[in-house]
């Protein structure tokens, strides 16, 4: 898909500049954002490390079986017909935990362990059953609790409230969330999506699932499921002090503001400015708590950092010499000037528009439009406010269904695209209220 996108977006800026006489443009353009495409990736060395040293120093705390745990009693009712002591139902818990915690790594491995133990349970192989649709339609549905890389970028060109995107991005993916729940239940329901409609497609699936090649990663993912340490009572009492210190300048801060002040507005203020060094601090209290060489720990994750921000430099240079064209052409303006009339029906900005349409397709294509889009409108425009929050409020839908459907050789996806494809547009449009709510530039 991406293919054709990247083709599109080159042959069409090119062909069109040639007919209007910007080819100029076209050409700076082009050279202009594979420079800056670069100089971006290396700008998020310092970032993508600080952040993904500290999910290190989460991961070793075992926090992931921990997670997993909590959401036990949860997934037993979203997943009546999984039996309790089935490894489906471990797999599914931990491939949502992984994804909470932006452990992608072992998220994926889980996710592919999860739909071969689910086939296991199908009656009908090649036709999805409930619990697949409705555990693609909840991975779709972008579940992560803290949106980084998208931290990440908006430090990178030096927004104001950097972390001014982490409330209405979890407030969004929890809306698209609960819609992924509410559409997968009522639709498997309907005469119309019946499984015993798609009979006929289960004919010609793959092998069983236990004949299937080995999950690459699922080892690894396996063991860092399995870290779990000790968190003596001593250790406790430290986080506690901790903790009743920052409550005590917490009560301070609110008491300091003036009388006219909102609470909106204080609850808004405290999660810009207290936000990320409370995390950074709860983070370290916790490796501390559970054992974790947190300083090691941290540089193990940091290591990791630097390793993807110089992976998605090709990446960034494809997209952003691709859309720089566009732009340049003035395909973009009349892209968005089409589409105004249906966009601003709910007041949302063209300008955000690719970002919306990227996503579902490919996490690394949204991410060098979102950086292009940031690039021209500034991280504290409310255009490049709104993509950043996108980015956290959906997932690559398209890739998710094919990976995970594949794997198994689902052919009859019954209500599966409708329910992620419900979750994506709630995504969307709640991005857009709470980026509205929430934006202050």
């Amino acid at each position: 898909m991406m293919n054709g996108i990247f083709l599109f977006f080159i042959v069409s800026a090119v062909g069109y500049a040639a007919v209007t006489g910007k080819m100029p443009a076209v050409n700076q353009a082009g050279l202009e954002a594979a420079k800056t495409a670069v100089t971006l990736a290396l700008g998020l060395v310092g970032q993508m490390a600080l952040w993904l040293g500290f999910m290190r120093v989460v991961r070793d705390a075992g926090l992931l079986a921990g997670l997993s745990r909590a959401l036990h009693p949860v997934a037993r009712r979203l997943f009546p017909e999984i039996p309790a002591d089935h490894p489906a139902l471990g797999a599914v818990l931990m491939n949502i935990a992984a994804n909470m915690l932006g452990l992608t790594n072992a998220a994926t491995p889980f996710g592919l362990k999860a739909m071969r133990e689910l086939e296991k349970l199908n009656p009908m192989p090649g036709v999805a059953t409930n619990a697949m649709a409705l555990f693609l339609a909840i991975n779709t549905s972008g579940v992560a609790v803290l949106p980084l890389g998208m931290i990440a970028l908006r430090a990178q060109f030096g927004a104001k409230d950097v972390a001014g995107i982490t409330l209405p991005s979890i407030l969004a993916t929890m809306c698209s969330t609960a819609v992924a729940i509410i559409i997968a239940t009522v639709l498997c329901k309907l005469p119309r999506f019946s499984a015993e409609r798609y009979k006929d497609d289960s004919s010609g699936a793959t092998p069983a699932a236990e004949e299937a090649p080995a999950i690459k990663g699922l080892e690894d993912a396996e063991k860092l499921a399995a870290l779990e340490n000790d968190n003596p009572w001593s250790r406790r009492l430290v986080t506690l002090g901790f903790f009743a210190v920052l409550l005590y300048g917490l009560y301070g801060t609110i008491s300091a503001a003036p009388a006219s002040t909102t609470g909106f507005e204080i609850t808004k203020n405290v999660l810009s400015d207290w936000l990320l060094p409370v995390l950074m601090a709860f983070i370290v209290l916790i490796g501390f708590g559970h054992r974790v060489r947190v300083y090691e720990s941290f540089v193990a994750g940091a290591k990791e950092g630097f390793d993807v921000a110089v992976m998605i430099i090709p990446y960034l240079v494809a997209i952003l010499v691709a859309v720089g064209m566009f732009r340049a052409a003035g395909l973009l303006e009349l892209l968005v000037t089409g589409l105004s009339p249906l966009t601003s029906l709910i007041g949302f900005p063209g300008e955000a528009l690719p970002v919306a349409l990227i996503r579902p397709l490919s996490g690394s294509g949204a991410f060098g439009v979102i950086s292009e889009v940031v690039t021209t409108h500034g991280p504290d425009s409310f255009v490049g406010f709104l993509a950043c929050v996108l980015n956290g409020s959906t997932e690559t839908t398209f890739y998710v269904l094919a990976l995970y459907f594949g794997s198994v050789g689902v052919r009859a996806t019954r209500h599966t695209i409708f329910a992620c494809l419900g979750a994506d547009i709630t995504g969307v449009l709640a991005a857009l209220f709470f980026a509205r709510l929430f934006y202050s530039g």
